[in-house]
């Protein structure tokens, strides 16, 4: 305890920098250590030292200086309640701001487990919704496959039809299409000129 007032009557003295630099690689947690010494109520020197004057008699003496060591002690124990019960304010200060923290921070996630969760069900409806409309460009797609289809379909027969039409009026005599193969085996068997 006499090291830390002895180090804190120093640090309150010292507006050197580099005094502080280095006081603070004493222990690892500095920041802990420079707001106790910046916000800690140091006591006055106790007025007992440097009074002592001897007595002329020696047990009187002793009985004075039994006094003095009783009332140091005293004092020394009530210091050290005072000290006990800040250091537990402290602690409980501290465990108080760990379990808001936590809190806060499972309140976070959850909001983010949430929000997650929304994003989710969102992007799934998006998704839904794109199949549908893939599906319905796709039944679009093969109907009109199916539509140009048929109409190629129609248009050969059309252009057969237009071709026959045209070979009845360019001839002037027609043959029937199941006469038309015996008419060439015969041209071919029979090779005069008709």
């Amino acid at each position: 305890m006499a090291f830390c007032n002895k180090l804190s009557r120093l640090v309150r003295q010292s507006e050197n920098a580099s005094m502080i630099g280095s006081l603070r690689s004493f222990s690892a947690e500095a920041t802990h250590h420079r707001f106790h010494q910046e916000t800690h109520n140091f006591l006055e020197p106790e007025n007992y030292i440097g009074s002592w004057e001897a007595p002329s008699d020696p047990k009187d003496a002793e009985r004075k200086l039994a006094q003095l060591r009783r009332d140091y002690a005293k004092k020394v124990k009530v210091y050290r309640k005072e000290y006990i019960h800040e250091i537990e304010m402290l602690r409980v200060e501290k465990q108080r701001k760990d379990e808001a923290r936590l809190l806060a921070e499972r309140a976070a996630n959850e909001e983010r487990r949430r929000l997650k969760a929304e994003a989710a069900k969102v992007r799934a409806e998006e998704r839904k919704i794109a199949d549908e409309e893939f599906r319905q460009t796709l039944i679009k797609e093969r109907a009109e496959k199916l539509e140009i289809w048929k109409m190629m379909g129609q248009k050969r027969e059309e252009k057969i039809k237009e071709r026959e039409k045209l070979l009845r009026e360019q001839s002037s005599l027609w043959i029937e299409p199941k006469e038309l193969e015996r008419k060439i085996t015969e041209a071919l068997v029979d090779t005069a000129v008709l």
